[in-house]
This record gives C-alpha cells, structure tokens and sequence, in this order.
C-alpha cells in the first residue's frame, strides 16, 4: 500500500512536495525517504497512513502532536486482541479532539484528480486532468469497480469515504458540487450518517442543476419493527431514501451496470428536450425486445408524426414498416449505410423526439464499426438533438473508438436495460428540474399546539380523536359519534341517518377488521340493535356510529418516522390493498398537490382511479389536494407523531373523505433528528 500511494502520487502529477517516512530506506521511487514524522523539514498539509492497524494509533499521535490537518485512512483499525473502548473509537476520538480532517477509515482513499493529488495506496488506471464526473463511495471496490475499469466516464473526483471518522458524504458531496467541471455527480449510499446535512447538499445539487445518480445498498426489511399502523408496516428503511431521492430529483439506479451508464449519459450528452426515445436496429427481433424493455422501464417511445412516416417510406425497402422502433435493415447493400443515416435523421427530426439511439450489436472482439458511430455523428448534426449507440449486451469500454466516440457527446454503450434506465434517469431529471414545487401552506397553530400537548408521551388516539384531529386541521374527515348502551346508540344514529357504519369502540382495538368488529351499510334500527348486540357479546359496549361514504375508491394516507430524516408520508391504494399490494409511494413533507399527483400517477394501479368498465371516475384531484394538506399536518407535528393511518380514504366522483384512521404519538423525542 505505501507503493502504491506514493506511485499514485506521483503518477497523478501531485505538485507538491512529497515525504515519505520510513526509518528503513533514505530514497524510495527516486523520492527522499525521512525517519520519522517528527524528521521532516516542514509540517505538509497532509498525511497518508499507509501501516498496519497495531502501529496506526502510535503514528496518528505523531501526526497529531506535528499539527498536520488532514489526513487518508484506509485500514480496517481491527486489532484481534483489542482493549476496550476498541482502536476504531479510540482513533475517532483522537481525530475528533484534534479537529484533523481525515478521509476513512476503512476506505481506499480518494482521487482529487483536477488538482493532480491521487490520495489512494492500491493500483489504478491513467486519468486526463479535469474530467466531468465526480463520485463518491461508501464502498472501496464500489469506487475502484468504476473508477479504474470504465474509461469512458472522465472523473474530476472520486472518494472512498469508508467509515466518516471526520467528514462524511454530504460535506464532500457539498465539496464537488462546487468544482466547476462536475457536470453529474455519483453516490455508492450505504447511510447518510449526517441526514439533515445530506438533505442540504442535495437540495443545493438541485438549485445548481447538477444530477445526481445514486446507487443505495442495504433494502433492509425491518418495515414490521415496533409499528402498529399500515403505515408503519409498509414504509420500511428503504421507503424513506425513495422518498427522498425523488424530492431532490436524485435519479435511482440497481447496480453498478446502471450507475456507470448513467453517469456517462448525464456527462457525455448533449441536452435532452422533450418528448420521448427513438430507436434505428438492424434486427426485428431486437427491435421488437426494445419495445418490451421501454415498456418494463417506462421509456416513452415517439409516436412519429404523419410526415416522418411518409418520408421514412421513401427511404426504406418497402417490406420495412416506417415505425417507432425502426428496423431499418432488409436487403443490404452499398446504399445500405445511406438508408440508416438517413431513417435515423428522419425520426431524430420529428418534433416528438427527444433523443435517439442506435441499437447495433458490437463488431468482432466486442468492438464497434466505424460506420454506426457515422449514423449518429450526421443525424446528431442534421437534428441538433442527442443520440447514443448502444448494443444489446456487453462490449469494451477500452476501445478507442468507443472511448473517443462517447468523449466527443455520442456516448457508446453496452446492455439495453442498463441504457434503458440511463435514459429513464435523463427524462426524469428532465421533468424534475420542470416541475415547481408551490410553496407550502401553514397548519393552524391552535390546532398544533392542542394536539402536541394531547400525544405528549406517546399516547395513541383511537378513531374518534383520530378523526377529530384531521378535522381541527381542515382534513375531510367523517363525523361520528360514539355510544355506549343501546338508548345512546339509537340516538345516535338518528342523528347521523341511514345507512351508517357501527364499530367497535373499546380501547386498544387498533385494527378493528380483524376482530370482526365493523359492519357497514346498516340501513334501520331493528338491523342496527342486532349488529350491537353481537359487539357487545363479543368485544364489549362502547361503539362509534358514522355515516357511510359515497362509493369511490380505497386509498390510504399515512406517515411513519424515521429514525434519521423524520416523518415519511405515504399516499396509494388502501382498505385490503394496503398491505396485499404495497402500491404507494412516499414523499418528505411538506408538498404540494401538484408533487402528489406526480407520485399518484405512477403507481401500477393508477387505472382504477379512471374508472374501468362504466365505473364513475375518483376524484384524483381532491386526493392530492388531501394528500398536501396532510403532510402540512405532519410536518407542523412532526416533534409529536410518530406514525399515522388513514385508511381508508374514500376517493369518490367530486370529494375524497377519511373514514377511519390511527395516530400514534412519538414516546422519546430528545436525540433525533428534526
């Protein structure tokens, strides 16, 4: 490792004045070698710890005691016969007392490449200073994985941050965002140790219009753990990072295929405009698999317009359909190469278009012919607009006609689901930074103030004051009444009127369905007193009588807390969907109604809410606007709540209203994050 640090060092062109320090040597790489830290002629800006864990601790405090103030750690600080506290505690402290800002541990390091220090003792690659793509890793191999074997993406930046003894993702993720080259930055997410930190540099990503691709690890499943709403059951770890990405624009990828092309989409193309892919093969069996993947991906294809298809007929063999993914290869021939260039320039051209793709399979040894990159050069410049060529499965990324190609802002690249995906990333981040969040509204104080003193302690509502919570913040809630002998129920409900709902009211039964303790659609008083009776026989004499809703559709809103960012809203499908489908999406409050329906409209079984087979259309709209209003709720509460249920929300033809709900006040709200 101390090879290959100071090698890196001076590969990278480091400017400066380099000490190694080792006692056994006076010259290693042709570089003055000194004793001890304590020896050098002056005090450098940083040190690269390059021991075994059972010397670093003596050598930190040698640092320290020279007042050096950075430093790169990448051992484990695993001691197999360690001491309590253990080393790595004891070398956080000492960091941390000296105020010593230090990359690691645990990590490899980290590339400043612009700036010529290649901080980092384990074997790499060349890089041409600046490049446009800066990256940051909680994992070594995740950064190395990219960082040495894809010379297509140009790096500015790339950190291994390890552990975050002293500085963690969000202060260098701030860092690069404001290194003038970054055109896309990269995240390997493990956790935001520092969330509120990490919500600011995202935001800041935003306002400089700087896309940020992030691949998360760990979707941990512990959704169940001391919840006892919906909500909290199906909003696990993982829900909260969805929720966050997608309030930030941070574009979400699966693996390491997909970040490493996003990242070459966001840094090599030209701008994307709307509308949606184009797509020029050679194959109709490919052709046909790219409209299966653009539809699994949720890429839109351009419905091409009544004169591109008449040109496209003009070029094309007559056999050839002039659609939308084109197969623009039949007969073959000299004017073959012509006929390609000038289908894909037609449809690049067509105002529904807002890139295009060349879908060939790679040349022999996984290389590419000249000629594809020739259809996207011309197309490019006769249309202005982004094209990338891209082969069904793997090639190289170390041909130089590929790299020179994807250099020059017509990217080549490998696997059409991992494109497919990029692509996806790009037009999303397209609508984001589209889209204007309104500013939020503001909950009534009175109301806060009632029901924070009210869930004081972590006391949780049932039904009535649940309802009757949404109803003091102007939330269309159910009235309803409750009763607790046979005379107060039937005044009860000839107060409210038929047909009404009768449940059981007795405390501590959360989840009512599953004790048989709700009937709906009574529709007199001998059908009512017999419904009580059973209730009363077989879970006991207190009772809530409503109104019945209008029909309309099941839908759920509710809230969950997390453990690092606070409350997490959910909003989707409700009643016995909840949990048997999970179809909803989460959102950080407060939002808009606008944010709301984005998010509503692209769950799998948005359809229903169109009403399918006659059926009378929901209300999306007063959803959404429901769905806003409430994460103002929760987001004046959050210091109070800690989960909250509404389900369902009927969701009917002109108005949406909550006819049940849950919530839980938080029991400890000292140490977390607001």
């Amino acid at each position: 490792m101390g090879y290959w640090a100071l090698q890196n060092l001076l590969k990278g062109g480091y400017r400066g004045r380099v000490y190694p320090v080792n006692p056994r040597y006076g010259e290693l790489q042709g570089v003055r070698c000194f004793a001890s830290i304590a020896a050098l002629p002056e005090v450098p800006d940083m040190v690269m710890f390059t021991v075994g864990d059972h010397r670093i601790e003596s050598v930190l405090d040698e640092a320290i005691a020279a007042g050096i103030p950075a430093g790169v750690l990448m051992s484990s600080l695993v001691l197999d016969d360690d001491t309590a506290p253990p080393l790595r505690e004891r070398v956080r402290k000492k960091i941390r007392d000296a105020g010593m800002l230090v990359c690691g541990a645990n990590g490899m390091g980290y590339y400043n490449i612009r700036d010529h220090v290649w901080a980092c003792g384990f074997d790499s690659r060349t890089h041409e200073a600046p490049g446009n793509v800066s990256f940051i890793s909680h994992s070594g191999s995740g950064m190395c994985g990219i960082v040495d074997c894809e010379e297509r993406i140009r790096f500015n930046f790339a950190c291994s941050a390890g552990n975050e003894l002293a500085i963690t993702m969000d202060q260098y993720l701030d860092f690069v965002l404001d290194l003038p080259e970054t055109r896309v930055v990269g995240l390997f997410v493990e956790t935001a140790r520092n969330p509120q930190g990490f919500r600011a540099a995202l935001q800041k990503a935003g306002e400089r219009r700087i896309p940020v691709v992030a691949l998360k690890v760990g979707r941990t499943e512990r959704a169940a753990q001391l919840t006892v709403s919906h909500s909290g059951a199906i909003a696990g770890d993982d829900a909260t990072y969805d929720a966050l990405f997608d309030r930030y624009g941070v574009q979400r990828v699966r693996d390491m295929d997909e970040l490493a092309t996003a990242l070459i989409l966001f840094a090599e193309l030209h701008p994307v405009g709307p509308g949606g892919l184009v797509s020029l093969h050679d194959s109709g069996g490919e052709r046909q698999l790219m409209v299966d993947l653009c539809d699994e991906t949720g890429v839109p294809l351009t419905e091409l317009q009544e004169d591109t298809v008449a040109a496209l007929e003009q070029v094309l063999d007559p056999e050839l359909p002039a659609v939308n993914p084109l197969d623009a290869w039949s007969r073959g021939g000299p004017e073959a190469g012509k006929q390609m260039t000038q289908s894909l320039t037609l449809m690049m051209q067509d105002p529904g278009a807002a890139m295009g793709a060349v879908v060939h399979d790679r040349a022999p040894h996984g290389l590419v012919y000249e000629s594809y990159i020739g259809y996207m050069r011309l197309a490019h410049e006769a249309s202005g607009k982004p094209a990338a060529l891209v082969a069904a499965r793997q090639g190289t990324g170390c041909d130089a006609r590929v790299i020179s190609s994807t250099h020059a802002g017509l990217p080549v690249l490998d696997g059409l689901p991992a494109f497919l995906r990029g692509v996806r990333a790009l037009f999303d981040y397209r609508d984001f930074t589209a889209a204007k969040m309104a500013a939020p509204a503001t909950a009534p104080a009175w109301a806060v103030a009632k029901w924070q003193d009210r869930l004081t302690g972590g006391t949780t509502l049932d039904e009535v004051f649940s309802l009757q919570l949404l109803q003091d913040f102007g939330l269309p809630a159910s009235p309803c009444e409750i009763a607790g002998n046979e005379v107060d129920v039937v005044t009860a409900a000839r107060k409210i009127g038929y047909p009404l709902a009768l449940k059981t009211a007795m405390p501590g039964m959360l989840h009512k369905t599953e004790h048989k303790g709700v009937y709906l659609g009574i529709t007199d008083e001998a059908d009512l007193l017999e419904k009580y009776q059973e209730l009363l026989r077989r879970i006991g004499s207190r009772v809530l009588l409503a109104p019945m809703a209008e029909p309309g559709v099941e839908m759920i809103l509710g809230v969950r807390r997390d453990e690092q960012f606070g409350p997490v809203v959910l909003m989707g499908f409700g009643g016995i969907l909840a949990e048997l489908t999970r179809d909803v999406a989460f959102a950080l409050p407060p939002f808009d109604a606008a944010y709301a329906r984005r998010r509503i409209d692209r769950l799998k079984l948005r359809p229903l809410l169109d009403g399918l087979r006659g059926k009378t259309a929901a209300d999306v709209d007063s959803f959404c606007r429901m769905a806003s209003e409430f994460s103002v709720v929760v987001d004046a509460m959050r210091d109070a709540v800690h989960e909250i249920d509404i389900n369902p929300v009927i969701v009917g033809s002109n108005s949406c209203i909550a006819v049940d709900a849950l919530v839980v006040g938080r029991t400890d709200i000292s140490g977390e994050s607001k």
